[in-house]
């Protein structure tokens, strides 16, 4: 039976709330203070809570901190109950984690009513099937975004395209999309049309939290429709939460929808192995070499490894500049780069940074991002089957971009097959 925890000090309140959601099916634990309620948590694991604000020794706020850092409820949904309609209290309450905020007295039609949507894809801790209509069928990627730092439309760059960092991988009944930049608003559209309000569940895959590679998620049309849940997954940045920095470039002034007010439902998970499946896909992340908190994915699907590294400078180069390394920082770098080779070994699709030129990247060491002739090596090495130049500089054009290919396929000879990405190309790997 689904359980619910219920967490009130008021001995009147209790009993009239704990009738109400055992009569529509839950099974019910009880807590008259906060601390009891994170211990009952932390024992049943139940998949909703409903918590009063105002308690002694542990309040509201409190308990939801604490449940969403426990990494086995993410997927718990909090209730927040209180006797006071005022707005800074319902903000704070769901900047603090909840994913409702009701007033006292507190009805049974709005109760069923708000447990009903915030259950409405099965019973929280239960993993979603997250199935796609019809045969799961070979592995898909699409690409939809390939630019790097800002998008950057225009008639020089029609052929390679504008659009900052997404790509869209659907293995084995998933839909996988890698990074949110402006990219996915294309994707979201192409989404809606092809599954004509059929319910989507979809996972995003974030590679860290940088402008270019979020900044499309509020234009990201599947968010909006109640039907549809949004899984998004990454690592906490420098400063704040993953949804803090979501939801902070959808606050007022510069959004009109709040992340918080989407009508979708969006889950948004901090992860904290390098290693977790999407359903039935494993996958592997490592840290690379990029200003802040930022990873590489490794998808492992029927077709082959699909490795999706967009920001990511190789340690090598970096460290061999004449006069500013030493022997230690050699081979400092060295082991770096043979960790690297090892994470993209033997993969059948490589997408990866390649924003530089050789000339370039000699005034952009230390940016983070990089090299083209590094990159190729690096695949190389590895054995990549297929690797994709990724991460265009805005700067450059359809032009620029062919020649860099050109020189990029000089150097991989007949071994590793080498593309620039392009908007609009999809590939499609054979078992």
């Amino acid at each position: 039976m689904k359980a619910a925890l219920l967490i009130e000090d008021d001995n009147t309140v209790r009993p009239v709330l704990a009738e109400l959601l055992e009569q529509n099916g839950w099974q019910v634990l009880q807590a008259e203070d906060g601390e009891t309620g994170i211990n009952l948590a932390r024992q049943h694991k139940p998949g909703v809570v409903i918590c009063d604000l105002l308690m002694p020794r542990c309040n509201g706020y409190q308990v939801c901190r604490a449940i969403r850092a426990m990494p086995d409820m993410h997927g718990t949904r909090i209730v927040m109950i209180s006797g006071r309609g005022y707005a800074t209290d319902k903000i704070n309450a769901l900047e603090a984690g909840a994913d409702e905020y009701l007033v006292k007295p507190i009805n049974g039609h709005d109760l069923r009513t708000v447990l009903g949507r915030l259950t409405s894809n099965g019973i929280p801790n239960e993993v979603p099937s997250r199935t796609l209509p019809g045969s799961p069928g070979p592995v898909q990627v699409k690409f939809w975004g390939v630019r790097g730092s800002i998008a950057s439309p225009g008639p020089k760059t029609v052929f390679y395209g504008g659009n900052t960092s997404c790509v869209e991988v659907r293995i084995q009944g998933e839909i996988i999309v890698l990074d949110a930049g402006t990219g996915i608003r294309e994707l979201g559209l192409s989404l809606s049309h092809e599954f004509k309000g059929y319910p989507l569940n979809l996972t995003l895959l974030l590679t860290h939290s940088h402008w270019d590679h979020i900044q499309g998620f509020p234009f990201f049309v599947p968010a909006y429709d109640p039907k549809n849940t949004v899984h998004i997954l990454g690592y906490e940045g420098a400063r704040q939460s993953l949804a803090a920095t979501l939801g902070a470039q959808m606050e007022s002034p510069y959004f009109p929808v709040g992340i918080k007010e989407l009508p979708g439902n969006i889950h948004i998970e901090e992860l904290r192995d390098m290693e977790f499946s999407v359903g039935p896909v494993r996958v592997k992340a490592m840290f690379v070499n990029h200003p802040g908190i930022c990873v590489g994915y490794r998808l492992e699907t029927g077709g082959g490894a699909i490795v999706f590294m967009p920001d990511n400078e190789p340690f090598h180069r970096m460290h061999a500049k004449p006069g500013a390394a030493d022997a230690k920082a050699l081979e400092f770098a060295a082991d770096q780069d043979r960790k690297l080779i090892d994470f993209i070994r033997d993969a059948e699709v490589l997408i990866i940074d390649a924003q530089y030129d050789a000339e370039e990247y000699e005034s952009h060491v230390g940016w983070g991002h990089g090299c083209v002739d590094d990159v190729v090596e690096l695949a190389t090495r590895a054995g990549v089957k297929q690797l994709f130049l990724f991460h265009h500089d805005p700067s450059h054009d359809d032009e620029r971009i062919s020649r860099m290919l050109a020189h990029a396929r000089q150097l991989a000879g007949n071994g590793t097959h080498v593309e620039a990405a392009r908007e609009g190309l999809e590939l499609v790997l054979k078992k």
